[in-house]
C-alpha cells in the first residue's frame, strides 16, 4: 500500500484550472444515444477518439448529476474513449419504473459495455458514483484495468460530513435554484468555488422519483468486507476540505484496498475536480499511463 501524497498548491495551476475546464475548440464532441437494457432506458454519451489505442474510461457520476455536468472533465480526457450515462430519472434518462440497487446498475453498465463491444475499461467514479465504481469493479474485476475513486467512501460505514453541508445537500433547491447553489456553494462543497458558475449552468435537476430512487439504491450498501480481496490498481483522490465526504473516508479505502494510492488535494472541496482541474487531470493521466498488462489482456 503506497503512502498518502498531499499535493502542493500551484499558483499557475489555479490560474489555468477554470480555463481548462471548458471544452477546447478541437475537442472530441460526444455522441448521444438512448439505450434500453434489461427494461431500463438510459441516455448514454460517448466521447470517441478514433486514433486512440488506450483503454476506454467508464465513468459513474455523482448523485443527481447529469452528463453535461461532467462534460468538461470528459473533454480533458479526450485522448481516449470516455463513456457515461444518466441514471434513471436523471438528465435525459426516463424515470425508473421500479427501484434499483448498485448490483443491478453495475450489471446494466457491464451489458452496456457489451453492446458497444468494449471488453476492458478503466473505471472512474465521483462521490455517489465512486460507490458505483467500487461495485462495478467488485462484480466485473476481470474487465477492469484500473480504478479511480474520487471524493467517495465505502458506503454506510462512512465518516459523515459537516452537518451544515449535509442539510444543504438534502435541500432540493440546490438543483432547481441556481442562486441557492451560488449562495451556499462553499458550505455545501468546501474548498474553493473556482468554476462554480460553469458547473451550475450545466446542472439539470433530476426528477423527484429519480433522486429518491438513486438515494435508495445505496441504502445499506457497503463495499468494506470485499475491498481487501480486490486486486485492481486503485487511485483514491480526496479533497482535504471536503464538507460532504471527509478525507478520512479516503484513508479508510486506502487501508482496505491492497493495491491503492491515496492522493489528497490541498484546499480541495467535494468538487476539487472543478477548482483544481489541471492538478486532478494530470494525476489521473499519470495514473492511467500504464496500460493493460499482458496477464490482464489474456
Amino acid at each position: 500500500m503506497s503512502k498518502t501524497k498531499i499535493a502542493p498548491t500551484s499558483t499557475k495551476n489555479k490560474a489555468k484550472s477554470r480555463a481548462n475546464a471548458a471544452p477546447k475548440n478541437n475537442a472530441v464532441e460526444p455522441e448521444y444515444s438512448m439505450e434500453t437494457i434489461d427494461g431500463r432506458t438510459l441516455r448514454v454519451a460517448r466521447w470517441r477518439n478514433s486514433k486512440s489505442k488506450q483503454t476506454p474510461i467508464l465513468f459513474f457520476n455523482g448523485i443527481g448529476a447529469n452528463i453535461e455536468a461532467i462534460a468538461p472533465f470528459a473533454q480533458m480526457l479526450s485522448d481516449r474513449e470516455f463513456i457515461t450515462f444518466d441514471m434513471p430519472g436523471v438528465g435525459g434518462s426516463p424515470d425508473p419504473v421500479v427501484p434499483y440497487n448498485a448490483i443491478m446498475m453495475a450489471r446494466i453498465a457491464a451489458l452496456l459495455l457489451d453492446r458497444f463491444e468494449i471488453e476492458i475499461v478503466d473505471v472512474l467514479g465521483v462521490s455517489w458514483g465512486g460507490a458505483m465504481a467500487q461495485q462495478f469493479a467488485l462484480q466485473n474485476g476481470a474487465r477492469v484495468n484500473k480504478l479511480i475513486l474520487i471524493a467517495t467512501s465505502a458506503g454506510m460505514i462512512m465518516m459523515p460530513g459537516n452537518p451544515k453541508a449535509l442539510m444543504k445537500m438534502a435541500d432540493p433547491r440546490r438543483y432547481i435554484d441556481p442562486e441557492f447553489m451560488r449562495k451556499h456553494f462553499l458550505t455545501l462543497y468546501g474548498g474553493k468555488d473556482d468554476g462554480k458558475g460553469d458547473h451550475i449552468s450545466r446542472v439539470t435537476p433530476p426528477s423527484k422519483m429519480g433522486y429518491f430512487y438513486q438515494l435508495g439504491a445505496m441504502l445499506g450498501w457497503t463495499s468494506a468486507p470485499f475491498l481487501p480481496f480486490m486486486k485492481i490498481p486503485t487511485l483514491i483522490m480526496m479533497g482535504d476540505d471536503d464538507q460532504i465526504v471527509p478525507v478520512s473516508n479516503g484513508q479508510f479505502l486506502n487501508f482496505l484496498i491492497p493495491d491503492s494510492e491515496l492522493y489528497v488535494v490541498k484546499d480541495g472541496g467535494h468538487l476539487f475536480m472543478l477548482s483544481h482541474a489541471d492538478e486532478s487531470i494530470n494525476k489521473i493521466k499519470s495514473f492511467l499511463s500504464t496500460e493493460i498488462t499482458e496477464a490482464k489482456a489474456a
